[in-house]
């Protein structure tokens, strides 16, 4: 195994390290992520339970940061007493963002106005507390510029999570001050528009990610991803720009540290 002395430091915006694949081997998981260079990793909430599993982790493990969110597959758990448990749970000093949030058209899980409301609700809190919103997005882009053109002024922070549109729609969130979070959907051989993406974009609002444990990158399709695969999603990045892959992780690593204050 490469000395991690040799291996760029990265960072895992994106993964659930509560989810049942790693609740019970997270020493060994974060082992093999420091040994391809991945020595922080962001575990995100998507409900109540799992935000509060996410702090957790975050307070027993140094290499461990958490958001805490609603996601809008949940967004039927939304009431008083389910906000006032995500806002104490955001007070915690190693929870470093909102999320993931957002607005998910293509599973429609959840009636679109429930959807909405959630959405809105949330992101009141990410501008009451100051900390960066963390967005799930999918098939919805229309009413998500409506909705969060609204809030975006005041964000101290935003990232797009496992970023899906075109290089217009990267446009229009790169302008609103968001990141692009990229992950290893970058190597499959039909990643849609996220090679324009990944080429154009400004360096410095790229931030790369696993959404561990779902969609592992090549070569490891089909199997569990975990933090260390972020590597090779770093990788393809910096093939696609013709940059190094030192230059791609000292950026991107700063991206994240800025956005998440880290």
């Amino acid at each position: 195994m490469e000395n991690i002395t040799k291996v760029p430091e990265l960072i895992d915006t994106h993964a659930h390290l509560d989810f049942p694949e790693f609740v019970d081997d997270i020493p060994s998981t974060l082992t093999r992520a420091e040994h391809s260079g991945v020595r922080t990793v962001i575990t995100i909430g998507i409900d109540i339970a799992s935000s509060r599993k996410a702090a957790t982790l975050a307070g027993e493990y140094p290499s461990i940061y958490a958001t805490a969110g609603i996601h809008p597959h949940d967004s039927f758990i939304l009431n008083d007493t389910s906000l006032r448990e995500l806002e104490d749970i955001l007070r915690g000093e190693r929870v470093v963002g909102i999320g993931e949030i957002g607005l998910d058209y293509y599973r429609d899980m959840q009636p679109r106005p429930v959807q909405e409301e959630c959405f809105r609700r949330q992101l009141e809190i990410a501008r009451a507390i100051g900390k960066p919103a963390v967005f799930h997005i999918r098939d919805a882009w229309d009413d998500f510029f409506r909705i969060v053109a609204e809030y975006a002024p005041s964000f101290t922070g935003a990232v797009m999570h496992c970023f899906s549109g075109d290089w217009e729609t990267a446009v229009r969130c790169l302008d609103m001050g968001f990141y692009l979070s990229i992950p290893g959907v970058v190597t499959f051989p039909k990643p849609g528009a996220l090679h324009e993406v990944v080429r154009k974009a400004p360096l410095d609002r790229l931030l790369v990610e696993t959404d561990a444990p779902y969609l592992a990158p090549v070569p490891f399709r089909g199997k569990t991803n975990e933090p260390a695969f972020v590597l090779h999603t770093a990788t393809m990045v910096a093939q696609l720009r013709d940059e190094t892959l030192e230059r791609i992780a000292e950026q991107t690593t700063r991206n994240a540290r800025s956005v998440f204050r880290i």
